[in-house]
């Protein structure tokens, strides 16, 4: 059976949930844990990763065919190095205050491994268009990670939202602001439960029942309702079913033909 062609919807959607790249696959975890103190840090970090990932696929995929297979790795880096320069310097001159609350992990876009491993694993060998979907799709799943793990932290850590303080956190309040969540243990401790969620939406959403996604007639020998086997896992058939008779009948003329050839 033919491999049905992947959509633009399905290449967009799927580093969303299904190949979430920090929450799925991993990558990039260092700035998602160093840089998530905050919503706005989160979500300024995922889209910083949004502008280099979709440019640097474009790019990579338009030269695919240019780029020597030997060195198609330095070429990667020195792209998506070029991308994040002219990211750094808008940065600079535009937005300052988020650049100073970003540092280092600006320039260390060059290296992130979500980057460097769409452009090897799908901008390589597929068109423009896909790979602006599939970096397109992979930031959004980003960046919402980000802004999802730095919201709550800012909530839980500090008391505010997007800097704006919460009525009924701090203060004269009952709840007060949890400082062990602005730090390194509780930026773990939150991304472990999101990845813990994550998958189990995964399996919920993608799983797929073998009962719901096969028939005998695509796939002949599958093991189903409706087959020799029913849904409880016992013989459908009777004992003295056509295929029993034809497996004894066969066994039957074996023997006659051996009789024969003794004879």
């Amino acid at each position: 059976m033919a491999k049905k062609k992947k959509t633009l919807t399905y290449e967009f959607s799927k580093g969303i949930v299904k190949e979430n790249p920090l929450l799925v696959l991993l990558l990039g975890t260092c700035p998602a844990l160093a840089v998530t103190t905050s919503a706005w840090n989160g979500v300024g970090m995922g889209l910083a990763t949004i502008f280099v990932l979709v440019l640097s696929n474009l790019v990579i995929s338009a030269l695919r065919n240019v780029i020597p297979d030997r060195v198609r790795i330095p070429s990667y880096i020195t792209i998506i190095a070029s991308l994040v320069t002219i990211l750094h310097l808008l940065l600079q001159a535009y937005l300052p205050d988020l650049n100073k609350s970003l540092g280092i992990f600006i320039p260390l876009i060059t290296v992130n491994c979500i980057i460097l491993g769409r452009a090897e694993a799908f901008a390589n060998r597929k068109t423009v268009i896909q790979s602006v979907a599939d970096g397109l799709g992979m930031g959004v799943g980003f960046c919402f990670a980000l802004f999802i793990i730095g919201s709550i932290r800012e909530i839980l850590g500090s008391g505010t939202f997007f800097g704006m303080a919460i009525p009924f956190i701090g203060g004269d309040n009952m709840l007060q602001p949890i400082l062990i969540f602005a730090l390194p243990p509780g930026g773990f401790a939150i991304f472990g439960l999101l990845i813990a969620i994550s998958q189990k939406l995964s399996n919920r959403l993608y799983a797929q029942t073998p009962a719901a996604t096969l028939d005998r007639e695509h796939y002949p020998g599958s093991v189903l309702e409706g087959s020799a086997f029913g849904a409880n896992g016992k013989l459908a058939y009777p004992t003295d079913d056509r295929r029993s008779s034809d497996s004894s009948s066969g066994g039957l003329e074996i023997k006659g033909l051996s009789d024969k050839n003794e004879g």
